[in-house]
């Protein structure tokens, strides 16, 4: 897919965007609106980053999610529902717009993922720990149940825990994994950009590692 050499920018606090991760958003704000229009018209893509701690004015994190519009359904009162599907990391380099809303120049950023010891080894320490921690508290499915059941539809159906556990056993890359398991997994906004902002596949899945072992060790806690 051919990427754009500049996207809009939409700034949200605690907002982290994934590759391959679905982020479902509400656009109400005019310049948003019309930022949402003229991404229809040309190419659906714009950039989800998140607003930088301790900063009033409009400030985005300068790695960022790129993402491509896959469902939008507009509402009489010019609002929008939408679903954002990440592409891929980006760096957000010199602004190249900022009225009505914020255009910057992107330089997309890959993992190289390569096969090695450290990271089969780590890969099989989050394997651990995600069973760990399904084993403190479920997480709720964002797919329908296979079947047809008479439980209340409003409840939400939760991952089986050997459901996830071979599910991960069975994405291509370590880089998939570390992704995966920190959308699912970690609440914390910070947590989740500081693995955003780690492209190298080692370092990731140390970070998620680390933050991992905190959140289970929390959860112990919480259960004492």
């Amino acid at each position: 897919m051919q990427l754009p050499d500049a996207v809009p920018v939409m700034t949200l606090p605690s907002a982290t965007l994934f590759p391959q991760a679905l982020l479902p958003l509400y656009i109400f704000e005019p310049r948003y609106r019309r930022m949402l229009t003229d991404a229809l018209n040309t190419d659906r893509m714009f950039s989800v980053a998140m607003q930088k701690p301790g900063r009033t004015r409009e400030t985005p994190c300068p790695i960022a999610g790129l993402g491509l519009i896959r469902v939008s359904v507009g509402h009489n009162d010019g609002t929008s529902h939408l679903i954002l599907q990440g592409l891929t990391r980006v760096k957000l380099r010199e602004t190249v717009q900022y009225k009505p809303y914020r255009v910057q120049r992107i330089q997309p950023l890959v993992a190289d993922d390569k096969d090695s010891v450290t990271v089969d080894a780590l890969i099989a320490k989050v394997h651990e720990l995600v069973e760990q921690r399904l084993e403190l508290a479920p997480f709720p499915s964002p797919f329908p149940a296979k079947k047809k059941t008479d439980a209340d539809p409003h409840k939400p159906r939760c991952f089986p825990k050997k459901e996830v556990l071979n599910y991960l056993e069975q994405l291509p890359g370590a880089d998939q994994v570390a992704d995966l398991v920190t959308c699912a997994l970690l609440s914390d906004a910070l947590e989740r950009q500081t693995i955003l902002e780690t492209v190298e596949i080692e370092g990731r899945l140390k970070h998620l590692i680390h933050f991992l072992m905190a959140e289970i060790s929390r959860r112990r806690k919480d259960k004492v």
